[in-house]
């Protein structure tokens, strides 16, 4: 009888470390399918050391240059980009 609570008892943990790994994967999934909110940090960094209305640019991880002015962002700058992405969501201050 032993044996057969051993068998058991690997079934049901080998069960629970894959049911907890599929749920795991698919968590980290859906965080990765997310949009970003708000400016890149290239956006305040490319702004460090100027003053608002200034312009200035910076490299995106797409490799595009993007150029912008700079704005006030609570305590911060951050460059607004000329011709900005078009993320149009529902419910956006876009629409």
């Amino acid at each position: 009888m032993k044996i057969n609570m051993n068998k058991l008892t690997v079934a049901a943990l080998m069960g629970s470390i894959i049911f907890f790994n599929l749920y795991a994967n698919a968590v980290f999934a859906q965080d990765k399918n997310r949009r970003r909110q708000g400016p890149p940090p290239e956006a305040y960094t490319a702004c460090e050391e100027k003053s608002e209305g200034d312009t200035a640019e910076f490299e995106s991880p797409r490799g595009d240059i993007v150029t912008g002015t700079c704005v006030q962002d609570g305590d911060c700058l951050v460059l607004r980009p000329d011709n900005p992405p078009d993320h149009r969501m529902p419910g956006g201050e876009n629409d």
